[in-house]
Parts: structure tokens; sequence; C-alpha cells
């Protein structure tokens, strides 16, 4: 395979939170570690089959470790490796940002909402 070159350090970062619920998992991840039920909780309206890819993915990104604490009934956690948290440090200006302008953004969501489709 050739090398892969990014143009822009955005799209080195997307190549690793590419997907609709990976930045959330992460920002729940930063406060320490969960279980998958505590995420599906937390990360409000995606699915059991979303959730496990995507926290499959990370962890093969080397972003999240999965502990398996052998246990009957399973006990499964995940946590943010050191790479992992260098990610999610960055999302806390995003979230700020989400934060003060919530209003504003909930706004535009209602007007791609009711605005009609472009064929």
């Amino acid at each position: 395979m050739g090398e892969t070159r990014f143009k822009c350090g955005l799209e080195a970062v997307l190549a690793i939170l590419g997907g609709k619920w990976k930045p959330l998992i992460l920002f729940h991840l930063a406060s320490g570690a969960k279980r998958t039920g505590e995420l599906r909780k937390l990360v409000t309206n995606v699915s059991e089959k979303m959730l496990i890819q995507h926290l499959k993915e990370l962890t093969e990104d080397g972003v999240v470790r999965r502990i398996d604490f052998q246990t009957v009934p399973p006990h499964v956690e995940y946590v943010l490796t050191d790479f992992g948290r260098s990610l999610a440090e960055v999302l806390a200006p995003l979230c700020a940002w989400g934060t003060r302008h919530t209003s504003e953004v909930a706004a535009i969501v209602r007007n791609r909402e009711c605005a009609p489709e472009v064929a």
C-alpha cells in the first residue's frame, strides 16, 4: 500500500473520528472508564450495533483500550489510551463552543429539517 498523506491535520483527525458517534464516545470516556451500558445511556440515540462498531474501531485504532475482566456475567470496560486522551483533550474546546452556541445550532437544525429537499 502507498503512504497515506494528509493535506491538513484535520484530515488526520477525521480519519480517526469519522463517524457520528465517535467524538461523543471519546468525550464521555474522557471522564473515566465506562461499561458498554453506561456509554449507551450517555451517547443518546446511538444503536447498540453502531456503539459496538465504533468502540471496536476506536480500539483497533489505539484510541480506546478494552478491558475484559473475564467474569461471568461478562464485565467489560472501555478506557482511553494516552493517544485517545490527547485526542479527547482537543474536543473540549469544541464542546465549549457548542455549549456557547446551542441556541444558534438548534435553530440551524430546525431550519434544515423544515427546508424542502432539493432534487
